[in-house]
């Protein structure tokens, strides 16, 4: 009985653990990042938004925007600086704008830009 037992408790724990390791083998094509790298395509999408402040000498654009998809973040207000100060010039309060923000140095910083 013993012996029936510990073959039954055996091959179930052989039949488990194939079963895992089939699983395991299956999902190399799978993305395991949880979403923290974006695409190539999120990493170059324009997100969405309008101007709500441009501070020309502090050098930064106050947007409120929809998702950044490459940075993993929702729609919001927000406080950016910008690459390119010709960029503060090219738009005013209100305006419409397509953009692309990056982390650089640790600040959000508006590396492309374009009214709509």
């Amino acid at each position: 009985m013993i012996k029936t037992a510990f073959v039954s408790v055996a091959m179930a724990s052989a039949f488990a653990f194939s079963a895992v390791s089939y699983a395991a083998g299956d999902m190399h094509d799978m993305d395991m990042t949880g979403g923290a790298k974006p695409s190539a395509q999120a990493a170059n999408a324009m997100s969405h938004g309008e101007i709500e402040k441009v501070d020309t000498g502090a050098g930064k654009l106050t947007i409120k925007h929809g998702p950044l998809e490459n940075l993993g973040m929702g729609a919001m207000t927000m406080v950016f600086k910008v690459k390119d100060p010709a960029m503060l010039h090219q738009v005013k309060t209100g305006d419409k704008v397509d953009f692309v923000a990056e982390r650089i140095d640790g600040a959000l910083t508006v590396v492309k830009l374009q009214k709509q």
